[in-house]
């Protein structure tokens, strides 16, 4: 079962992967990752083994399958919380647009900012500007967090 972990932890944890180039499938460290990887890596440091590895997945995977499976797989490992509660060291997952099935993760950092991986870019920490609000689809806490 997963340790306590604080959210501080976890955005510290984030926060140095920044700088981490994007590598589709990826999660090493300072090697590269996608925004996947990114959360992956994140509960690697502050939790402990991952709990399943994901299958391998094409970029368009979730256009191919139109299916929420980021969401499934998160219902799995992380407690749903609130889209509009979300703290630093939540996890949220993006829609990029209306209708489609949320494939994008980034871990919030703070209420107005996350850090993220995306292609042609490395691991950074942005401001949740109304762009990315109005694409957030769900928000989730790791196990045991703490504050």
């Amino acid at each position: 079962m997963s340790r306590s972990v604080t959210r501080d932890a976890l955005v510290a944890e984030a926060r140095s992967w920044i700088g981490t180039r994007y590598r589709h499938q990826a999660s090493v460290k300072g090697v590269g990752c996608d925004c996947l990887g990114l959360v992956r890596g994140v509960w690697r440091g502050c939790i402990g083994d991952e709990p399943e590895a994901p299958p391998p997945y094409a970029p368009d995977w979730a256009e191919a399958q139109g299916a929420e499976t980021l969401a499934e797989a998160a219902l799995r490992h992380l407690v749903p919380i609130a889209r509009e509660d979300f703290r630093a060291g939540d996890v949220l997952l993006f829609r990029w647009r209306e209708l489609c099935v949320a494939k994008h993760v980034a871990l919030a950092s703070s209420a107005t900012t996350m850090i993220h991986a995306h292609d042609g870019a490395s691991v950074c920490e942005i401001a949740i500007a109304p762009w990315w609000r109005r694409r957030l689809a769900y928000a989730f806490c790791f196990p045991g967090v703490r504050d």
